[in-house]
């Protein structure tokens, strides 16, 4: 049932990132994802200092705060400084990331708190917090929950709303934000909404997986679709398969080697990454080849 537990965890957290992750890649903000996940580091440890507790509120309080800081520090340096986004993203991350780094190197005995299980988490550890029991009878008998169980598909079916609710003002700011500038639709609104989104979820499912696993779902589904099709809703469908995929040949690679389970879900996305660089119909390298020996 252990099993069962965490690739239903990683799947959650797979689907919830690959949707935003999409238009991540689409609006060429990916690496947006990975400046959120190392900039919340501080927020964890000052939340800890302020609340005195490791409970999982105050830390998240803490850690979402930081994440909308790093976006509106992007935000910022890109539109107010006029400076290019790459530079912006990594300054941002790398200065609060810094900043976590001497919290935790000069707090981390005080606090308790292990900075590398922040960064690099331990699904395996999901089925062990458990939240909810459910008695279904049968062979199984008690139903343990996991409480990530709960609060990731909470976090999905919100992820799923958003979507499905502002999908044209996001489908128009993502495509042409003149366009969407001209016919009234704000493209600051929207941007605030959507990297508030992706803050959220990297904050809710980094305390599960870690924030190196979060970062790959964000962007390696998004970006293996991205060379499957040139249609926005078979991007998001294919992403969401491709990261619960991704999830479940990883955990069963990490059994097969005996090694990190959140490793090997990353080494699956990157492994299907590199299948649809060299085999997509489209955009594929060896697709191309072949498109142009057609040709000739």
């Amino acid at each position: 049932m252990d099993a069962f537990w965490i690739i239903l965890t990683g799947s959650l957290v797979a689907s919830s990132c690959a949707l935003l992750g999409c238009y991540l890649v689409l609006r060429k903000m990916a690496m947006v994802g990975d400046a959120i996940s190392h900039a919340v580091l501080p927020g964890i440890f000052l939340a800890y200092m302020l609340a005195g507790t490791r409970s999982s509120v105050p830390l998240l309080i803490g850690a979402a705060v930081f994440g909308v800081l790093c976006t509106f520090l992007i935000e910022l340096l890109t539109k107010r400084m006029r400076m290019q986004n790459d530079a912006a993203i990594g300054l941002t991350f790398t200065f609060l990331f810094a900043i976590g780094v001497i919290l935790a190197t000069r707090f981390a005995s005080y606090a308790h708190l292990d900075q590398d299980c922040i960064l690099y988490g331990e699904i395996a550890y999901v089925p062990f917090d458990v939240g909810w029991t459910l008695d279904i009878g049968g062979a199984i008998g008690v139903l343990e929950i996991p409480v990530a169980i709960g609060i990731l598909s909470a976090l999905l079916v919100g992820v799923i709303a958003l979507i499905w609710w502002a999908y044209k003002p996001l489908f128009i700011t993502t495509f042409d934000p003149a366009y969407a500038a001209a016919i009234g639709i704000s493209t600051t609104f929207w941007h605030y909404v959507l990297m508030g989104t992706v803050s959220l979820t990297t904050v809710l499912s980094f305390e599960s997986v870690g924030a190196i696993l979060v970062v790959a779902f964000l962007i390696g589904p998004a970006a293996t679709a991205y060379l499957l099709t040139d249609r926005l809703p078979v991007m998001l469908i294919l992403a969401v398969l491709i990261g619960i995929l991704s999830a479940i040949l990883g955990y069963w690679l990490a059994v097969w080697i005996n090694g990190s389970i959140a490793g090997a879900m990353a080494t699956v996305v990157g492994g299907l990454f590199g299948l649809a660089l060299f085999f997509s119909p489209s955009y594929g390298i060896i697709g191309k080849h072949w498109r142009k020996a057609e040709l000739s």
